[in-house]
């Protein structure tokens, strides 16, 4: 199965995962440099990553270069696992980062 390319509206866009946090750091650079805007978007447990994600990029790499624009917060319901049962209900978040 070949992986689906990437529309340019979704090129700056980062769904955090079970990957090392850095890894997503690195990926984060690499967008910012490119189009001077990233998302990075998480929901669940991987929400307090995405953070993690924002600050190191913001502070220990890119310090004087980089601002959060905006920070969304949200929640969005998915089908539960479990016959019987009403649907989950998952937190989720937005940081928008832009270069200065």
């Amino acid at each position: 199965m070949k992986p689906k390319p990437v529309s340019r509206e979704q090129s700056h866009i980062i769904y955090i995962g079970k990957k090392p946090t850095i890894s997503y750091v690195l990926v984060a650079i690499t967008i910012i440099n490119k189009n001077n805007k990233c998302s990075i978007q998480a929901r669940g447990r991987q929400i307090s990553k995405a953070v993690d994600i924002a600050e190191i990029t913001r502070r220990k790499f890119l310090q004087d270069n980089i601002e959060v624009d905006k920070v969304i917060i949200g929640s969005e319901e998915l089908p539960s696992d479990i016959e019987g049962r009403g649907p989950k209900t998952v937190s989720t978040i937005e940081i928008i980062l832009l270069k200065q």
